[in-house]
């Protein structure tokens, strides 16, 4: 066993989880409101900024505990923002505000304006 949390810390600087679970419910789930779709959608937007390998890490996870009918739920860490409701078209501003134009803003140093925890819809 190795523990390994230092150099992670070290690489990663942020986590962007995507909610892609799938189940078979009455209630939504994100696999049903485009949760491959905006995960792909985060990838690309990274990948055209050459950030991709960057210090921003993208997970596809369960169930985060924000499921909608109106879209996927996203959690990024350790910024401890969390969102839903979010479709593949929403993407581009979410990680503009979150890690800046160019995807190089993923350090300690972000904007407090970035993620106020509320989806850019509903300002």
């Amino acid at each position: 066993m190795q523990n390994r949390t230092e150099k992670q810390r070290d690489r990663l600087a942020a986590q962007v989880f995507v909610c892609t679970n799938d189940r078979d419910s009455e209630y939504a789930c994100c696999a049903d409101v485009g949760g491959q779709k905006t995960l792909e959608a985060i990838k690309s937007w990274l990948r055209e900024r050459n950030a991709f390998w960057s210090p921003i890490s993208v997970t596809e996870t369960g169930c985060l505990g924000l499921c909608s009918e109106e879209g996927t739920a996203i959690a990024i860490q350790p910024r401890n923002r969390w969102y839903s409701d979010i479709q593949p078209e929403d993407v581009p501003e979410l990680l503009e505000r979150e890690f800046g134009p160019n995807g190089d803003r993923v350090g300690d140093e972000f904007s407090e304006d970035a993620g106020d925890g509320e989806h850019a819809a509903d300002e």
